[in-house]
């Protein structure tokens, strides 16, 4: 006869094992843990503007410290002339840890802004276009703030297909759509 505690023994083994029961893990992207522009995966953070289609945003993107806490910071004047509107920090997952998301429910961000509204971009191996994205949006108050954006949250921007967070290919942190003066600092990025 089997012991009552040896098959909660197997019965634990066997769902740890495969995966039915599963603490909440993360997948760090980036801590600024690196004292330049790469993320914890190795790839690089850049600088992307609107003046890439003829567009006047102008912007920086450096490290920083901000109450103690090393981060990313993201400046910049969003303009509307020439059909512009939009900075953004840009990171290349794809031939990352990252790029296959599937297992995840979402992003989290810890972020520390101006109180304005920013919007976190994804791309996949359906898009095509440069203006094509997977998007959400959220508030950064000018205090540091944990933000969780689950995959569900994010829209299709001009693109029929329904998000593959198995084939993720870049990360994109933007201020976008009308003028204002970003100045967001990213602490941490990753996946929950």
């Amino acid at each position: 006869m089997i012991k009552p505690f040896t098959l909660c023994t197997v019965f634990l083994f066997f769902c740890f094992n495969s995966g039915l029961l599963m603490a909440e893990e993360m997948l760090i992207i980036d801590d600024r843990q690196s004292n330049g522009l790469a993320s914890n995966l190795g790839s690089e953070w850049r600088m992307v503007s609107d003046g890439v289609m003829g567009g006047v945003s102008s912007g920086s993107l450096a490290l920083d410290s901000v109450d103690g806490k090393k981060c990313l910071h993201l400046r910049g004047s969003v303009r509307l002339e020439n059909s512009g509107g939009f900075l953004q920090a840009a990171l290349d997952i794809e031939r990352t840890a990252a790029s296959n998301a599937s297992t995840y429910q979402g992003l989290l961000l810890e972020v520390y802004g101006n109180n304005e509204v920013y919007n976190l971009h994804l791309r996949t191996d359906d898009i095509q276009r440069p203006w094509q994205s997977y998007r959400a949006s959220f508030n950064a108050p000018a205090q540091w703030l944990k933000v969780k954006l689950p995959f569900d949250a994010f829209t299709a921007y001009r693109i029929e297909k329904e998000m593959d967070t198995a084939h993720l290919k870049r990360i994109g942190i933007a201020a976008i759509g009308r003028a204002f003066t970003a100045d967001l600092c990213i602490a941490r990025l990753a996946l929950y």
